[in-house]
């Protein structure tokens, strides 16, 4: 993947596909990319003709609907039916018009829900999956069977990477659809500045989760792409966890809210715990290195700087 490769990264716009273009940048390439006004992901004939234009020879697959437990439960169709419809048509183009390589970005949503843990990348399909983000996690699977499918039958080079729970500048503080740092960084911040005495977060805090810096995910996607072309996932994490409580109060140390703390057992939970074996990529040579609390402060800084826009 020289400087002069054609290097297309759909979903620009979104947390992931912006740090992948920094992480491009700072590597001295020049990314093609198109706002969602211009092209339509969810169409076949705009990707179609994108492709047939553009050729791009790499593509990082980074477009996709997102959104917490609350925008999974209100929109399950939406999840699906779009997530569907953008990998089947960014896939097959690259395919079709000549591809070199192409990047597929998933989730760590696709694993089962009492999967072993750690969880490695051969605990895939192997039970239920968890229901408050089924739609999105099927769409996802989909995308790696459509990408494995397309290596067996043609020869196409195209991997998947399994990113944990992932944030960074440019999240979605959005209370109705954010997931749950930035939900969890805005209350506390509006609590902060209106004085509030307590913060009531959703579920018990007894949930275990991963968190990995969007810039380490970008780094990681690059370092995939040079050095990676095998039909297995491979799992992008930290390979430590904590519960939301502890979260919670990391969020509150960062943002300086000196009220309470409350949970609303009332309100689900999701998976109980979800930590990623990492153990596959570090032995290729990558590992994350942006330690939690420090993200958090980053983060912290990028919202307060860009407050007047969300």
């Amino acid at each position: 993947m020289n400087r002069s490769a054609r290097i297309y990264v759909a979903g620009h716009s979104g947390l992931v596909g912006a740090a992948l273009v920094r992480r491009l940048r700072a590597a001295g390439h020049d990314p093609i990319f198109r706002p969602h006004a211009d092209l339509d992901l969810r169409c076949q004939a705009d990707v179609f003709g994108f492709f047939s234009t553009e050729r791009p020879e790499y593509v990082f697959l980074a477009a996709a609907r997102v959104g917490g437990i609350l925008a999974n439960s209100e929109k399950p169709a939406e999840f699906l039916f779009d997530n569907l419809l953008i990998e089947a048509n960014v896939i097959d183009a690259a395919h079709q018009f000549g591809t070199k390589k192409l990047l597929f970005l998933g989730s760590s949503c696709i694993y089962p829900r009492l999967a072993p843990q750690p969880i490695r990348e051969e605990y895939l399909l192997t039970g239920s999956l968890e229901p408050t983000n089924q739609p999105y996690a099927i769409a996802k699977i989909a995308g790696i069977e459509l990408v494995n499918a397309y290596r067996r039958q043609y020869g196409f080079s195209a991997v998947s990477v399994m990113p944990t729970n992932l944030y960074g500048p440019g999240d979605n503080f959005d209370p109705q659809t954010s997931h749950v740092l930035p939900a969890l960084l805005r209350r506390f911040h509006e609590a902060k500045m209106t004085g509030a005495p307590e913060v009531v977060v959703w579920g018990s805090g007894t949930p275990r989760r991963e968190f990995l810096h969007v810039d380490d995910l970008a780094d990681a996607c690059l370092f995939v792409m040079r050095e990676y072309d095998d039909a297995l996932p491979l799992n992008v994490g930290t390979g430590e966890d904590l519960t939301i409580r502890e979260l919670s109060e990391l969020v509150t140390d960062v943002v300086g809210y000196r009220g309470a703390i409350g949970f609303d057992t009332g309100k689900p939970d999701g998976t109980p715990r979800k930590l990623l074996d990492v153990s596959r990529l570090t032995d290729l040579g990558w590992k994350a290195s942006v330690p939690l609390r420090r993200g958090v402060e980053n983060m912290y800084a990028w919202f307060t700087d860009h407050w007047s826009s969300q």
